[in-house]
């Protein structure tokens, strides 16, 4: 497995490889990989620096794939049926009368997200246990089973169901019963609610690779080697159209349907995580994708790169080998071997700065808390914008039209667990660009890149001695410190 062939190899012209990877991002994309492969070789991989192929990655609801799997495992021990009402598993965790359709909510329904409504949020309350509070605080406003309706909760609640009746945490069982035989996986992680269950809904770590194996044992319906490691009907069940998911209309990549926690695209099935976190598998064309990204905010990120994915891959790609290419190869290789994380583009000079470098601006009351900010600019095209908030002083150098890779200085945020400071004030790695929009109006990209992902996008805009900062983030539950509108003046 993951031995390296050529596009021609695997049906496919070098230069539709150069392409996809090309049109990524021409069409605004940040993408930090993409994994094609062919049978159980692969045929294209890049990474843009600084992720590499051995980093584990932030998968976000690409989980939910992995605990769907987890309780197939679970049925064919004869631990749990499919029709099981979730409430009997949980008589510890029930803190009032149910209402009538929470109370007949089944594990399938929640396999098919057709469950009876949702839980409030949880990061913010005081109510540690997930699964406690799903029961307490579901709305349960319709009947279960008659509409699909994403319910991130409720896969919560399933993974937390794995780990009650496996006796260990979910990446132990699946380790056991999966990834050793796979091989990989070795260096995955999961992180924890706040109550120490793994966060089963949101957050896995492991590599591009790590992904692309886990869709090759499903797509094999659970044969891996000659050994058959799961049930093949649960599988093929699981990758299968159970539920409709079209809730607007629109024939997309994403309403063909949805099984055991895994979503049906054009030709096959998917994992989905958010911010561009893919899997595709086309078994017909015995075709993997997989991809990882940042492009929270981004609404037609996802249908952007389906859509190049099809044009430039799983159309053109032929059932035989090519003949060989070597100079268009040579230069996908090159192409891929040269990728680097994106940055804001635009000019890096303007008449601005000079009047701008170093001086302080005064702010009124705003939503951020920032009492004063300065933007400094350096000769070797970086600079470092100062500011006072809530915590003190900070400062976050910058790169004008290109990164700047540091720590983003705000503290609190969380680390292991989800919802929770961390306790030791871990500052997440991020990077940081920025370019002149117009010659009074400079613009600042923050990408965290660390196990939680997000983005930050400041614009500076100045008139005479006046500055109007707009900033909006796009983060799961962090930046908001970073979020809304401030006028200042420059300090006499």
């Amino acid at each position: 497995m993951f031995q390296r062939i050529t596009p021609e190899q695997a049906g496919l012209p070098s230069a539709s490889a150069e392409a996809f990877v090309r049109a990524l991002e021409r069409r605004g994309l940040v993408m930090h990989s993409v994994l094609l492969m062919k049978g159980t070789d692969i045929f294209a991989e890049g990474y843009w620096s600084p992720f590499r192929e051995d980093l584990c990655h932030r998968m976000y609801s690409q989980t939910k794939s992995f605990v769907g799997v987890a309780i197939g495992l679970l049925e064919e021990d004869g631990k749990l049926r499919l029709d099981d009402r979730i409430c009997t598993y949980f008589p510890d965790k029930l803190t009032r009368e149910l209402p009538v359709y929470l109370q007949e909510l089944t594990i399938r329904q929640m396999l098919t997200m057709r469950t009876c409504g949702g839980a409030p949020g949880w990061f913010l309350s005081p109510e540690t246990d997930r699964t406690r509070l799903y029961f307490a605080e579901n709305r349960a406003d319709h009947p279960a089973g008659t509409q699909w309706k994403y319910d991130s909760a409720g896969s919560q609640v399933l993974s937390a169901l794995v780990e009650r009746l496996a006796g260990k945490s979910l990446l132990a069982f699946l380790d056991e019963r999966i990834f050793r035989h796979l091989g990989t996986f070795r260096t995955a992680e999961i992180l924890k609610t706040k109550n120490d269950d793994s966060w089963g809904d949101s957050a896995l770590l492991c590599t591009t690779r790590d992904m692309a194996s886990f869709a090759r044992f499903v797509m094999n319906g659970g044969v891996w080697e000659g050994k058959r490691l799961m049930n093949e009907g649960y599988l093929r069940q699981a990758v299968s159209c159970l539920a409709d998911n079209d809730r607007e209309g629109f024939d997309g990549a994403f309403t063909q349907g949805y099984g055991y926690l895994i979503w049906k695209v054009p030709g096959g099935f998917a994992f989905n995580g958010m911010g561009g976190q893919l899997t595709l598998c086309l078994p017909q064309q015995d075709l993997i994708f997989s991809c990882t990204g940042d492009n929270q905010g981004f609404a037609a990120a996802k249908d952007l790169i389906l859509s190049a994915f099809y044009e430039y891959i799983a159309d053109p790609m032929q059932a035989s080998p090519l003949p060989e290419d070597p100079s268009a190869f040579a230069r996908y290789r090159a192409l891929e071997e040269g990728l680097t994380l994106s940055c804001l583009r635009g000019p890096t000079a303007s008449p601005m700065a000079g009047l701008l470098n170093g001086k302080t601006f005064i702010c009124e009351e705003n939503p951020m808390g920032i009492r004063e900010f300065s933007l400094s600019f350096g000769p070797d095209g970086t600079g470092v914008w100062r500011y006072v908030n809530a915590q003190g002083g900070k400062q976050l150098p910058f790169g004008l039209g290109k990164n700047v890779f540091g720590k983003f200085p705000q503290t609190g945020y969380s680390g292991l667990h989800g919802g929770l400071p961390d306790e030791h004030g871990c500052l997440y790695d991020c990077a940081v660009s920025a370019a002149w929009r117009q010659e009074d109006k400079l613009a600042l990209k923050v990408q965290i890149i660390d196990r939680y992902l997000g983005n930050l996008y400041v614009v500076f805009s100045f008139r005479e001695d006046l500055a109007f900062v707009t900033m909006t983030k796009h983060a799961e539950q962090f930046l908001n410190e970073y979020s809304g509108q401030l006028l200042a003046r420059m300090e006499v």
